[in-house]
C-alpha cells in the first residue's frame, strides 16, 4: 500500500512520525511523508526509505496555523499543497498526524475519497489551554480550544481509523464519542530497542557526575512538567544528601523562572541545566544517574498520556519517580518500575527521593523491573504491531 502521512512541520525530527514509517516500510508498505521547509532544504529526498515531500511555508503560515478553526486561510492554504501531493504520489490511503492540518486534508480528499487515519499524538484541545499565549490578549479573545474540540469530535467521526498514544486517552474519547469505539487503536509512543542496545557513552558526562547523588529530568521544562516542585524540595534535601545534583537537560522558554527559582534558593551548586542535548548524549545522562523524574502537573492533557522520557529512563534499568498524573501513575505503579509522589507536593516528592536515596536494593529493583517491561513488552517493536495489522486490515 502507498500510504500518505501529512505532516504540518519540518522533517526531521519527529521520532513518532518517523517510528511509523519505518515500520510500514519494513512491513513491506511504501511511505510519502507531506511535510513544510522554511528554509533552502531540499524538496525531496530519501531518509530511511521514507519519501519526504517539502513543500514551502512562512512564518505567516505558520502563525495562522493557531487561527485554523477561528479562521479558515491556514486551511485553505495546507489544502492546495496537500491536493498536489496526493496527485503527485498516487497514494492509497491518508494518515493525518494531528488535528492541527486535518481540515485541510480532509478539504483535498473530497475528491479523492481515500481512506483516513487519524493519528492523535496528543489531546490537542487540552494542551492549548497550557499555552502562554492563550492566557492572555490576544490569543486568549480569538483561539478558541473549545472550537478545536469540536472540530477534533468532527474529524474523529469522520476517520476511518483513529490511533491514540495511550490507553487513558483512547477511554476518554470512547467516553465522548462511543460510536467512535470500534476504530481507535492504541499506539503508544515508545522507544526503538536501538535506544538501549546501540549507543556510545561519553564517559565526561559519567566522570562528572560519578560523586554525585544525581535525580535526571530529560525533555520539554515549561513549567506544567513540575520542576519547580523538583527544585524546591533540593532545599530540604541537601541538608541529608550533601552529593544531591539536580540535572535538567532540556529547555523552555520558561527556564528563566526555573533559573531565578535556583538562585533565590541559593541552590546552584546543586541544579545543573544543561539546555536541550543531542538524543545520543541521553544514555550518558540516564546511565550517570540515581533516579530518573517526571513530575507533571495533573491536567486533561497530561492525565492521558506518557512522556517518552519514562521510557528512556527505564529501559537503561533506572527507578523513576513520577507525579500521580492518570496515565504514568498506573503504568509506573502496574509493573513496579518506580515510586509515586502528588503533584506540585514538595514534602512528598522529598520523602519519595530519601526513601531511594536510603534504600539501594529497592531502586536496583524498580530499575530492573523497568528494564524487564521495556524490553519484554513495551519497546516500539512489540507496540507497533497494532499499527501494522491496522494496516494490513485496511479496506482501500
Amino acid at each position: 500500500m502507498k500510504i500518505g502521512m501529512i505532516l504540518d512541520a519540518e522533517f526531521p525530527p519527529d521520532p513518532r512520525v518517523e517510528n511509523e514509517a519505518i515500520s510500514l516500510i519494513k512491513n513491506g508498505h511504501e511511505v510519502f511523508l507531506f511535510c513544510l521547509k522554511y528554509a533552502d532544504e531540499r524538496k525531496a529526498e530519501t531518509i530511511n526509505g521514507i519519501q519526504v515531500k517539502r513543500f514551502s511555508s512562512n512564518k505567516l503560515e505558520y502563525k495562522l496555523s493557531a487561527l485554523a478553526y477561528t479562521i479558515p486561510l491556514y486551511s485553505f492554504l495546507m489544502k492546495k499543497k496537500i491536493h498536489q501531493f496526493i496527485n503527485e504520489t498516487k497514494i492509497d490511503t491518508l494518515h493525518i498526524h494531528d488535528i492541527r492540518i486535518a481540515e485541510a486534508v480532509y478539504k483535498a480528499n473530497k475528491n479523492f475519497k481515500l481512506p483516513v487515519v487519524l493519528d492523535l499524538h496528543d489531546n490537542m484541545p487540552e494542551v492549548m489551554k497550557l499555552y502562554p499565549h492563550l492566557q492572555k490578549f490576544p490569543g486568549k479573545y480569538i483561539i478558541s480550544p473549545l472550537k478545536w474540540k469540536k472540530k477534533e469530535r468532527e474529524f474523529i467521526e469522520k476517520a476511518d481509523k483513529v490511533i491514540s498514544v495511550s490507553p487513558e486517552f483512547l477511554e476518554n474519547l470512547e467516553e465522548r464519542i462511543p460510536a467512535s469505539k470500534d476504530k481507535l487503536v492504541l499506539v503508544p509512543n515508545t522507544i526503538r530497542e536501538s535506544f538501549y542496545k546501540d549507543y556510545q557513552v561519553k564517559e565526561t558526562i559519567i566522570n562528572r557526575y560519578k560523586k554525585n547523588f544525581v535525580i535526571l529530568y530529560l525533555g520539554d521544562t515549561h513549567l506544567r512538567r513540575g520542576l519547580q516542585t523538583a527544585i524546591e524540595s533540593i532545599s530540604f534535601l541537601k541538608d541529608t544528601i550533601p552529593n544531591i545534583k539536580l540535572v535538567i537537560v532540556g529547555r523552555n522558554t520558561t527556564d528563566v523562572i526555573l533559573k531565578q527559582q535556583v538562585k533565590d534558593l541559593e541552590l546552584e551548586q546543586f541544579v545543573d541545566f544543561e539546555g536541550w542535548q543531542n538524543v545520543s548524549l541521553f544514555q550518558s545522562y540516564i546511565l550517570s544517574s540515581d533516579i530518573c523524574i517526571s513530575p507533571l502537573h495533573r491536567n486533561l492533557q497530561h492525565d492521558v498520556a506518557y512522556a517518552n522520557k519514562i521510557f528512556q529512563y527505564m529501559s537503561l534499568a533506572k527507578p523513576l519517580l513520577v507525579s500521580d498524573a492518570i496515565a504514568q501513575k498506573r503504568l509506573v505503579e502496574k509493573n513496579n518500575t518506580g515510586l509515586v509522589h502528588k503533584e506540585k507536593d514538595v514534602d512528598d516528592f522529598s520523602d519519595k527521593v530519601l526513601m531511594l536515596y536510603e534504600n539501594s536494593e529497592l531502586r536496583n529493583e524498580l530499575g530492573k523491573n523497568g528494564e524487564n517491561f521495556i524490553k519484554n513488552e513495551f519497546s516500539w517493536e512489540q507496540t507497533s504491531k497494532k499499527l501494522l495489522h491496522l494496516y494490513d486490515n485496511l479496506k482501500t
